[in-house]
């Protein structure tokens, strides 16, 4: 069974991880040398969230439509992704298998990789704060 019934459970937990991360003061400006907007299209349910990393500007993380034109874009399920920000999925493993994919400079996505680990206790924390401990249960 999906983690998520519809785009606005994935708006609503994964979309507030990207915001809340656009706002932090210390992990924000790493993401940000990235340089790039990346682009996450989830499967099971449909949606997707863009986030601009780009040093020097603001973070701008879009749910749904956007218009800003992504440079890198990465392809999963929800599921995927919900396990991924748990610490759960290896994205080597992950792209191999063909349960990511990825379009732009690969680069740059692995230039993203090793910030995230300070994430996922974060996301973690999200989910119990925001009464969505289901979402532990399950992975």
């Amino acid at each position: 069974m999906a983690y998520f019934k519809d785009a606005d459970e994935v708006y609503a937990t994964i979309g507030k991880l990207f915001e809340d991360l656009a706002e932090d003061d210390e992990l924000a400006p790493k993401f940000r040398k990235a340089n790039t907007i990346v682009q996450y299209q989830y499967r099971e349910p449909e949606s997707q969230i863009t986030v601009k990393l780009i040093e020097g500007e603001d973070g701008q993380v879009d749910c749904g439509e956007t218009t800003l034109e992504p440079e890198v874009v990465m392809t999963m399920d929800a599921d995927t992704a919900h396990r991924f920000w748990l610490g759960q999925v290896n994205v080597t493993v992950a792209l191999a298998r063909g349960q990511m994919k990825a379009k732009g400079p690969v680069a740059k996505i692995l230039k993203l990789v090793p910030l995230v680990k300070p994430v996922f206790p974060r996301y973690r924390q999200q989910l119990e704060e925001t009464g969505r401990g289901d979402l532990l249960e399950a992975s």
